[in-house]
């Protein structure tokens, strides 16, 4: 389980989310070595008792300085392309959930079943259950296979919301009269949570998300029992 209150980037539950680490960790290495670099040479500049005031070109630095950084930039922005492109690419879902945000809950229709579909709601303090995580728990986990592509609809019937589940490497806005879509794949079992990331009203901080991943057998036997209950 990813837990919410751990310092720094939460711990990868599926490809998306890994190749966003790698660049997070490949950008603050460059970023390191340029402070390092910078702060050197600052230190240079103050301890050193030689001056030059004659100096008025230097055609070598200026071309230095003026290429490096434009290589910097290239070395970053290209795997930040590509896991952009890879975030928009959807192709073959095996599993397609539709969700709406409303003032101030979630809810989820599974569009491959017939009349899969519920309402998810913040558990209340008082009714939480040992071991769970205050204004995070919900009455209805949104429930997918682990190693299953999944497509998410994302839809808001009155203001901006967001769904968004940082482990899953998600966070798409939810606009009322505009349906967009994400993908995922979940990895690894577990409980992922997420909140509304979009400013929505007075209780904005309490539409948390909550995404179980299981193996294909109990997804079918949550899928059986959720649909017999709501015959």
């Amino acid at each position: 389980m990813a837990h919410p209150a751990q310092l720094g980037l939460q711990n990868a539950a599926s490809p998306i989310m890994e190749e966003l680490l790698h660049l997070h960790d490949h950008a603050m290495m460059v970023v390191f070595l340029i402070s390092t670099f910078v702060l050197y040479t600052i230190t240079l500049l103050i301890t050193t008792t030689l001056t030059h005031t004659g100096t008025m070109h230097a055609q070598l630095m200026e071309t230095v300085w003026t290429i490096l950084p434009a290589i910097i930039l290239i070395l970053i922005a290209l795997p930040s392309l590509r896991i952009l492109y890879l975030m928009d690419e959807i192709s073959n879902p095996h599993l397609t959930i539709k969700t709406t945000g409303h003032q101030w809950y979630w809810s989820y229709e599974y569009t491959d079943y017939e009349s899969l579909t519920f309402d998810s709601y913040m558990t209340q303090t008082q009714d939480l259950a040992a071991g769970t995580l205050r204004l995070l728990e919900v009455d209805h986990h949104t429930t997918i296979p682990t190693n299953s592509p999944t497509r998410m609809l994302i839809t808001a019937d009155d203001v901006l919301h967001s769904w968004a589940v940082p482990a899953l490497g998600i966070k798409t806005d939810a606009v009322p009269g505009r349906l967009n879509q994400t993908t995922f794949t979940a990895s690894r079992p577990g409980l992922f949570y997420g909140q509304c990331s979009e400013i929505c009203g007075a209780n904005h901080s309490f539409m948390p998300i909550t995404v179980e991943a299981t193996n294909l057998p109990s997804f079918e036997a949550w899928s059986t029992t959720m649909l017999n209950s709501s015959l």
